[in-house]
């Protein structure tokens, strides 16, 4: 009779640590970095797409030659620039119609320049290209989710947090989605924050319009009612022993 119920406590006392430890690999980022390592990863750029909006500034030795490049083409939104159309391209003054659809920003500025400079237009022009409309947005388990617009030309999923406050502790650190969408395709990501392995991933830097969706972990889903908190977990152990006792005697 003593070595069941001993039996008995021994069970629900392994059920109770269980459910009530966490490691610490859950909750600390890149917990399997080798500091001695070196990475040397190439990420690649984003490409322009259908929708973005683009400020193009043009420099030369001629400012008023340069500047009619500089006028801000009139758009729908509350940002200033060139549209990118449906067909992927932009119109600007005396340059016309330009295909932009999957060039890289650089790219694009490259282009400018060499397309100033064949057509006699500007002598040792500079042309800066920024994305003016590039948000994100982060939901789930952070503590400040929304859309964000940033300004930048690149910003990895970290940056991306932390304009979100960083996961909240409920945050499931393995089990982070990106949702994204480019040319009318759609594909989904999970990373895992406490491995390093997603940074030579294309989903390292964000791209404009990411949906980023933090999971709630197991403790989060416990205390939403989806499964019995601890609370309610001891009160069915108690009715259990009680129960036990009561047919063993």
């Amino acid at each position: 009779m003593m070595k069941f119920q001993k039996k008995i406590l021994m069970l629900i006392l392994g059920v109770l640590l269980t459910s009530s430890c966490t490691s610490k690999k859950d909750v600390i980022y890149f917990s399997d970095i080798n500091l001695n390592e070196h990475d040397t990863t190439v990420f690649a750029e984003g490409k322009i797409q259908a929708n973005d909006i683009l400020s193009i500034i043009v420099f030369s030795s001629s400012p008023d030659l340069a500047a009619i490049y500089n006028t801000i083409q009139p758009t729908n939104t509350k940002f200033d620039g060139y549209l990118v159309t449906q067909e992927g391209t932009i119109t600007l003054p005396i340059l016309g119609k330009i295909k932009v659809h999957d060039l890289t920003i650089l790219e694009l500025e490259n282009l400018l320049v060499k397309k100033l400079i064949e057509g006699k237009q500007l002598i040792n022009p500079t042309v800066t290209v920024r994305l003016t409309n590039a948000k994100f947005t982060i939901l789930g388990e952070v503590k400040t989710p929304g859309t964000y617009t940033f300004s930048e030309q690149n910003i990895s999923i970290l940056q991306a947090l932390g304009y979100a406050g960083d996961l909240t502790i409920q945050g499931k650190r393995q089990n982070v989605l990106i949702i994204r969408e480019v040319d009318k395709q759609r594909t989904y990501m999970t990373i895992d924050l406490t491995s390093k392995k997603w940074f030579d991933s294309p989903y390292y830097y964000i791209k404009p319009n990411d949906v980023i969706y933090v999971n709630p972990n197991g403790s989060k889903v416990t205390s939403s009612g989806y499964i019995p908190n601890l609370g309610n977990l001891l009160a069915i152990v108690s009715v259990a022993i009680t129960t036990i006792l009561l047919l063993t005697k």
